[in-house]
């Protein structure tokens, strides 16, 4: 290995499933070998019983379905405020004087620490494990989107009003086109984030969702459907990534160049 020598994607396969079968490994010795109690970690064999037990008879497939429209509702609300918003500030300087400092005082807050006041206002239902969503994404897409479309190149700027476009025409045929691979990036990560918030939002107030399951079952010590809803969370952002990385390189070609 060289610092910064680039592998093929067959190396990064290869190296990546190694990692989890290191992992694995080291999970089987530490659980099996008796080297951790059962009661604060359930082996590989425990994890995948409950699991299906979960699956089959639990039905926890309706959980995982209602995280996952929690993730993309809050989400997509949050993107569809921010991504306007964030271009604004980046566009006009007057405006980043105006929100930017309410916007990275906001960014700092812990979605969590809204919970007690988003019951009060909104009730435990689908709306407050929503707004924890939005409340913990909207904020960094904002700032994130601003600092994109602020780095647009000067120069690309200068031409076009020297070709007789307008404010609005500079916003959409320059700087818009110039920073959305960035945007769509800053979406693809800011959408991992999510995950966490609303984890955090079932614990509290919840009937259904993987969080609510975990909860349950850390009352009853059974770490075999904790790890096993965890290890679902990180499948399912990880296709999730997959699939939107796939989407910005086919809406984005010029990119992988």
């Amino acid at each position: 290995m060289r610092p910064l020598e680039p592998t093929t994607s067959k190396q990064r396969v290869v190296y990546g499933l190694a990692f989890f079968v290191l992992f694995v490994a080291l999970w089987s010795w530490a659980t099996f070998g008796g080297h951790v109690s059962k009661t604060f970690l359930a082996n590989p064999l425990t994890m995948v019983q409950e699991g299906y037990e979960l699956l089959a008879k639990q039905g926890f497939l309706f959980d995982i379905a209602m995280t996952i429209w929690r993730v993309v509702g809050g989400f997509a609300l949050a993107a569809i405020i921010a991504v306007p918003l964030g271009v604004l500030m980046g566009a006009y300087k007057p405006v980043e004087a105006f929100l930017e400092p309410f916007v990275s005082f906001a960014r700092y807050l812990p979605a969590s620490a809204f919970i007690p006041l988003l019951i009060l206002w909104a009730g435990i239902g689908e709306l407050q494990k929503l707004l924890v969503i939005f409340i913990g994404a909207v904020f960094q897409i904002i700032l994130m989107v601003a600092v994109t479309v602020g780095a647009t190149r000067r120069d690309l700027v200068e031409a076009a009003y020297t070709l007789g476009a307008g404010d609005s025409g500079v916003i959409r045929r320059v700087l818009l086109p110039s920073a959305a691979p960035e945007i769509a990036e800053i979406l693809r990560l800011v959408l991992g984030w999510a995950w966490t918030y609303v984890i955090v939002a079932e614990l509290i107030g919840s009937s259904s969702g993987i969080g609510h399951m975990i909860t349950d079952s850390q009352a009853l010590l059974n770490t075999g459907q904790i790890i096993f809803g965890i290890i679902v969370i990180g499948l399912i952002g990880l296709i999730s990534d997959f699939l939107f990385k796939a989407f910005n390189a086919w809406l984005f070609p010029w990119k992988l160049a």
